[in-house]
Parts: C-alpha cells; structure tokens; sequence
C-alpha cells in the first residue's frame, strides 16, 4: 500500500457517495480495512447487503433533499463524492441521457459540501473529469492547463467549485481528476474488447494521439491518497498515456487477436460535441499525485492493466461455465 494512506494518523468518520459504483465497491473495503467507520449512500436497499458485508453502515437518502442530506452527514469528518450518473453504450450520445449526472453534479455536489461545512467536516473529495481538458497534442497536460469541457461534461465546473468553496475557513477540499477509466466490471471496456474481437473500434480520434487512462483499482487507491492531500486538484492517471493506436493494439496483443482498424478522425463529426470530446489528444501527467500523496498504481501502464482485466474476465466465464 502506498505509505501516504497505509498508516492514518487516526481513524474517520466518512461519509461516502457512489458507494456501489466501480470505484466506490473498491473504495469502501480500503476504508473499512484501515479503520475507518464508514456510512454509505444506497439507494437501491438491495444494495444494503453488500454495504453491510463490507463492514459500513448503508444509508438511503435523496442527494437532491438539502435538510435530509444535512442531518445524514452531520458528525463525519470527511464525505468523499463519488455519485455519478453517466449513460452506458450507445445512450452516451444522446444529451437527454447527461441530464441526471448534470443535476448530481451541480446540485447534489452543492448540498453535501453545505452540509460537510455545517456538520464540521474537515475534507471533502470530489470526483471529476480529466476529459474536459482541451485537446493538447504532444504537449503534457497538469493541473495547471484549464479545462475546456463540452457540453456533456460543464457540470463538472459546477462541482469542482463547490469543493473549492470548501476550502475556504482552514478546510480542506480536494478534487480528483480521473481519467478515462477501465476495469474487468466496466460496460466501456467489455465494449471495447468486443470491438476489438471484431476488428474495428468506433471511437473517433487519430492513431497517434494520446490517451490517458487508469484502472479502477488504482482510481480506488488515489482516493485513499485523497484523504490526506493537501487542498486542490490532482490528475489521476497512469504512469504512461498511449497513443490511440498502441492504446487498443495492446489490447489486440492481450486478446491474441490482430490490431484492429480505428475510426478515422473525421468520424467525430458525427457525434456532436461528444465526439470532439473523445477525440482529443490528452498527454496527462500524474506527477503531482504522485509526489504530494505518494501514489504508485498497480498497474503503471495499461499493458499491464489489459492482462490484468482478460485474466479476471476469463475466470469469471470459467466459473460461470462450470455454475452450469
């Protein structure tokens, strides 16, 4: 474990939404497993096993309620936002389809840092987006170059600024830049290798520009950092961004099958400003995670995260064939 988070200096009361979510199912047994006491938004109560097996306390409440949202996270030290509502498959490209992560966003991320300031919270991290930086070429992206999100992703100005109003009055807001994610539970990725199986990918963009990614587990772990980094916005990613064509050609390695034709650049078009958005060439660094919380991810590369995610999707259709 990185030493930045592997030894609190004491143990939290955390409040966490998005707690059944791909990071927030991997965040909460990292929590729990260094002491924290844990409550976590579920909305759905079957939901409130799992949040029980894992050693929280589960809570249902509105995000979108201010008076329910305050007496729910009265009394915690940090909330760590991780709820989102992003649309799977095909839907993504529908406007309609963001409405629901707009609202989360804008409103819901408002009322829990009103409520984390009246409750006397002294951190708060919100998750963001690291897509919404523009389109830099070869160049090296840090905290430092200002975002330009499209119409699908504006939202996440509105959240980063109610983390940064936290910071006001000595505490501490911290937001959290993910990159694109991949992990072997991500409709994206099970996606992603079916395109690859079949030899075409459909993501608009050119074959030597960037891509910037992370795993899920290692997006887990930064959060872990998060809860002792100093106030401001940090980029998570890997330790080497890769070049579109090399992105899903390590992929095609990994599957055994041969490297399979891209989108041509001009297929962005096609897609609106989602498009434009997939389509840029995003180099970013991850040098101030690093250093500030010491953060090391697992997976450096995503050569070595494709592995990772073929060998844990062969063992679950393994066992699934034999369930049978």
């Amino acid at each position: 474990m990185p030493a930045a988070w592997a030894l609190p200096e004491s143990s939290m009361r955390v409040f966490l939404t998005g707690a059944t979510g791909v990071i927030g199912r991997r965040v909460l047994p990292l929590l729990v497993g260094l002491d924290h006491s844990v409550t976590a938004v579920a909305h759905r109560p079957q939901s409130w096993g799992e949040i029980e097996r894992a050693g929280a306390v589960p809570v249902q409440v509105d995000l979108f309620a201010r008076a329910a949202i305050q007496r729910a996270v009265a009394g915690h030290d940090a909330v760590i936002n991780l709820a989102t509502h992003l649309p799977a498959g095909l839907r993504m490209f529908l406007p309609g389809a963001w409405a629901e992560n707009d609202r989360i966003r804008r409103i819901a991320s408002a009322n829990l840092v009103d409520a984390a300031i009246a409750g006397g919270a002294t951190r708060f991290i919100q998750e963001s987006f690291a897509p919404a930086y523009p389109d830099r070429g070869e160049a090296w992206i840090d905290e430092r170059t200002p975002i330009a999100p499209v119409r699908y992703s504006r939202s996440v100005v509105d959240a980063e600024r109610s983390a940064q109003r936290f910071s006001s009055g000595g505490r501490t807001g911290v937001v959290l830049r993910f990159a694109a994610f991949y992990g072997p539970d991500s409709w994206f990725t099970r996606d992603l290798i079916r395109y690859v199986r079949h030899g075409f990918v459909p993501i608009p963009g050119a074959a030597d520009s960037f891509i910037s990614s992370v795993s899920h587990d290692d997006a887990a772990t930064a959060v872990m950092g998060a809860l002792l980094a100093r106030a401001g916005i940090y980029n998570v990613v890997d330790d080497e961004p890769m070049r579109r064509g090399e992105f899903v050609g390590s992929l095609a390695e990994t599957l055994g099958v041969p490297a399979p034709k891209l989108a041509p650049p001009w297929m962005k078009y096609l897609f609106g400003s989602l498009g434009e958005m997939l389509a840029r060439s995003l180099r970013i660094s991850n040098r101030k995670l690093r250093e500030e919380c010491a953060w090391v991810p697992k997976y450096p590369t995503v050569r070595e995260g494709w592995r990772a995610v073929a060998a844990t999707i062969s063992a679950s259709s393994q066992v699934r064939s034999t369930a049978r």
